[in-house]
């Protein structure tokens, strides 16, 4: 399968797709715009905010200081963080989307949006939406503020300064969670979906269409604070892009997230021990958020309908508009999807899951 090819079936702008099995990278591609407003093109080393697959960085972190003895996973988040008024809430909870705190009910403004600490401040008081371990619902945004709260409670760093110091920087990788400002000019500026051709006789939507559409679901909640949309520009705005929200800030480059999945299965960053019980399926099926079938390891997605499901070993993250990091350790295959043009696509139907899917039969 060609790349180019993809790009033409799926009107893609700029892409790149990074394959590593073993310790060879064996796909390094790469192509098309990284500014439609400019027509710069997307280059070799052409980072973007890669949207959610950000939770995976973050859950390595969390689960190094698990692996260090400096966090358990039942350990209740009111123990380091006193604040926190949920007191059944762990940090597995918060890791499986279990916490039943997917929504920050105050509005967060925009001043805030480089103030972690203050954010995590206003989720500290809600209560949960449901009794925490009886159900998992995407926390989309409220999983980086509320796990990189707890991080920061343990070990006086951010998240971010964690990525930099064990994983990106001994790594080599071009991964950054918040953007230097010398980065910032070579990212790739997402655009939205061209809209869709309207259909002759229209379907009926389905659960997760449904809660997309409607304003007060709380797939929309979940996603709307901090509202992406009140910077101009959205995420595009630099003030984002260096605010580094451990839910969906990473910055990276598709050979760089394949190398991360390359060394995660390789034992270079956590144990195999510790990445083997971190991407144990702990939360699956109906998910109370995203209204599809889900299944999570700690912080990492696992095979089911909206991820690999033609890869039962595989864990992950996707990330919103199409992007997908994704490792295997029964196959030995690290694989990574970034692009700048969104795609409103719930399922396995994105240039990502195509490309991903025709590595496993060429494997």
């Amino acid at each position: 399968m060609r790349l180019d090819e993809v790009f033409a079936r799926h009107t893609e702008l700029g892409a790149a797709f990074a394959v590593h099995v073993g310790d060879e990278l064996v796909a390094d591609l790469w192509g098309g715009i990284a500014d439609r407003r400019t027509g710069r093109p997307w280059e070799r080393d052409t980072p973007v905010l890669s949207y959610s697959c950000t939770k995976a960085v973050t859950a390595t972190v969390t689960m190094l200081l698990v692996e260090r003895g400096l966090l358990g996973l039942s350990t209740p988040v009111k123990e380091v963080w006193p604040e926190f008024a949920a007191a059944s809430v762990t940090v597995e909870h918060l890791l499986t989307h279990q916490a039943g705190l997917p929504v920050i009910e105050e509005r967060v403004p925009v001043e805030e949006y480089g103030d972690h600490a203050a954010i995590a401040a206003r989720l500290a008081g809600q209560s949960p939406l449901w009794e925490p371990g009886t159900a998992h619902g995407y926390h989309a945004l409220t999983y980086g503020f509320l796990i990189g709260e707890v991080v920061r409670r343990v070990t006086g760093k951010s998240v971010a300064d964690l990525v930099a110091a064990e994983i990106a920087g001994p790594l080599g990788l071009d991964m950054w969670l918040g953007a230097p400002d010398e980065v910032i000019p070579r990212v790739a500026r997402l655009s939205a979906a061209p809209p869709s051709p309207a259909p002759g006789e229209a379907a009926p939507l389905t659960a997760a269409e449904k809660a997309a559409s409607d304003p007060y679901s709380l797939m929309n909640r979940a996603l709307g604070n901090p509202g992406v949309h009140r910077l101009k520009g959205g995420a595009n705005h630099p003030d984002l892009l260096r605010a580094g929200w451990p839910a969906m800030g990473l910055v990276t480059t598709a050979r760089a997230l394949s190398g991360f999945y390359r060394a995660l299965i390789a034992g270079e960053i956590l144990r195999p021990d510790t990445l083997s019980d971190a991407i144990r399926p702990r939360v699956g099926g109906h998910d109370r958020v995203l209204r599809i079938g889900t299944s999570f390891g700690l912080g990492f997605m696992t095979s089911s309908e909206s991820f690999a499901p033609f890869a039962p070993s595989a864990f992950g993250h996707t990330g919103m508009g199409g992007f997908l990091g994704l490792g295997d350790p029964e196959r030995g295959v690290a694989i990574a999807y970034t692009m700048n043009r969104l795609s409103t696509a719930f399922a396995a139907t994105t240039p990502a899951w195509e490309l991903a899917a025709a590595v496993y039969d060429a494997l």
